[in-house]
């Protein structure tokens, strides 16, 4: 399992670097700056999560605690997904609704540092 989540995060990693140099290079010009500035939000939370999988994967070899790690490795992917996928949408569509769905993904993103919190709690070593 800590090899999937070397491979999610390091892929993920790569999807938020690209998409930020899309966004700075492509998109600026043709965003406002309202838009372009929840695109960036999207971009930020994507690495700092991505970083985040890369060490779940490292954690599942570490702790005792393994289920609960990736359970948290799970629901920070989810949150990827909903939070700042939900942006990039947002801000590429400019369709407001799509926004609905950025609290469910900053719930999961919540819910899985949580799970990580209980990992650590939870391990015998």
């Amino acid at each position: 399992m800590g090899k999937i989540f070397v491979i999610l995060g390091s892929l993920n990693a790569f999807l938020a670097v690209s998409l930020g140099a899309f966004g700075a290079h492509g998109l600026k010009p043709v965003l406002s700056a309202e838009m372009f500035a929840v695109y960036q939000t999207g971009v930020s939370y994507h690495l700092f999560h991505a970083l985040a999988l890369l060490i779940i994967g490292i954690l599942t070899r570490l702790l005792t605690s393994f289920r609960w790690v990736v359970m948290a490795g799970w629901f920070l992917l989810a949150g990827i997904i909903l939070f700042s996928g939900s942006l990039y949408v947002l801000s590429l569509s400019g369709v407001h609704y799509l926004g609905i769905v950025t609290p469910i993904g900053g719930s999961a993103f919540l819910i899985g540092w949580l799970l990580l919190v209980w990992a650590g709690i939870k391990a015998e070593n």
